[in-house]
């Protein structure tokens, strides 16, 4: 980040009303739950009633208007959905949140008479966009949510909040919802907490609440992230939760049920801030935070290898070589021994490590191999002695 930008940051002035002013938690964490995409009436309203049922959920969110990379894909059932919200918050009570897009989405919202607006990944990406929602919320008092742009620009983020802001919006909160990559890893949006952070750091008025389904990209991931977002001091979550994900029209993979979600919010720790009562304690906090970077490191690097491993597997199945190649073996284990010399870890450790890895390497061509030929012994161990 520039000096110019570090600048800006520092001076960021945001008028802004807390966030219990304007949304109250049933229970914690705060949690804005539901579909992807409002579907049908009957799927939109049978979900808010399940998710209400659970006693967790703080909003109820739907995609109304859905911005599509590609023409042809469902983009959202439109204007009649704000009805079916409307149906959902009379039966249930919940407060209904949406995506809005335009200055005709932030009208028709508005007269719906939807309690939560969000501006999208997409949308705050174009500042022209974020202008053109700001100036539909002159005079209204409707909250309103800025996601992070799909590129890691903090910049973009930050002139969305101000343009939102300035527009009269003090009920305003950021959402965290991961950028995009070049790189492939197991997340569907990077985190790149550090962005979060930085935001947090010079607007610790400004409420951030975590999207982890859009991080994730898949439900496995939700747990992990939602805990590590809360552990940051996020101010709540925003999952995608349908009555049946088997079937969603849209993003399918990163929504969970009602039932999931609220298990998923039972095995959640809130932690409360540390109090520091010596420079002691203050040094161990800060070197185990470090070391919790670097082990979520350690294993998304272990991650991506393994999925080149994978392609190794295709290529040595296509060109009939076998698995193990016992010279690329020996020279892993001598190169990385050496190195891990020269850095001061245990050599035992090192050739341990490189073992483990290996063997979890060979299991995985191996059921390349094996595929469609039946299944391969569940334990199959190679011995390198």
């Amino acid at each position: 980040m520039n000096h110019e930008l570090k600048t800006r940051i520092m001076k960021l002035d945001l008028k802004i009303q807390p966030l219990s002013s304007w949304i109250t938690a049933k229970a914690q964490p705060l949690l804005i739950a539901g579909p992807c995409s409002a579907e049908t009436e009957d799927q939109l309203v049978a979900t808010a009633h399940l998710l209400a049922a659970t006693g967790k959920v703080t909003a109820l969110r739907a995609g109304i208007w859905k911005p599509r990379t590609r023409p042809g894909e469902f983009e959202g059932i439109g204007s009649i959905g704000l009805e079916w919200l409307k149906r959902a918050k009379a039966e249930t009570g919940l407060p209904t949140a949406v995506e809005v897009a335009t200055a005709k989405h932030v009208e028709e919202a508005l007269k719906a008479g939807v309690d939560i607006l969000w501006v999208g990944a997409r949308s705050t990406a174009n500042p022209f966009t974020v202008q053109e929602i700001a100036d539909a919320l002159k005079g209204s008092d409707v909250p309103v949510m800025v996601k992070n742009p799909v590129n890691p620009d903090i910049s973009l983020w930050i002139g969305a909040l101000e343009r939102i802001n300035n527009a009269g919006i003090t009920k305003l909160a950021a959402i965290h919802r991961g950028f995009s990559s070049y790189e492939k890893t197991a997340f569907r949006n990077e985190p790149m907490w550090d962005l979060a952070i930085n935001l947090k750091t010079h607007a610790p008025e400004l409420p951030i609440i975590c999207d982890p389904s859009h991080i994730s990209g898949n439900r496995e991931l939700i747990p992990y992230v939602s805990q590590k977002a809360l552990d940051m001091d996020m101010q709540g979550l925003m999952i995608e939760s349908h009555i049946d994900p088997s079937v969603a029209w849209t993003d399918a993979k990163q929504q969970v049920t009602p039932s999931a979600l609220s298990e998923l919010i039972d095995r959640l720790t809130l932690r409360q801030p540390e109090v520091v009562n010596t420079q002691v304690k203050d040094a161990l906090a800060e070197l185990r935070n470090k070391i919790d970077k670097i082990d979520d490191l350690v294993i998304q690097k272990l991650a991506e290898r393994m999925k080149i491993v994978e392609q190794i597997g295709n290529y040595k199945k296509d060109n009939g070589i076998t698995i193990l190649q016992v010279n690329r073996w020996d020279e892993i284990l001598q190169k990385r021994s050496n190195y891990g010399k020269a850095l001061n870890l245990h050599a035992d450790f090192t050739e341990k490590l490189l073992e483990l890895i290996h063997s979890e390497s060979i299991r995985k061509q191996t059921e390349i191999m094996n595929a469609g030929q039946g299944e391969a012994p569940v334990q199959e161990q190679l011995t390198h002695s």
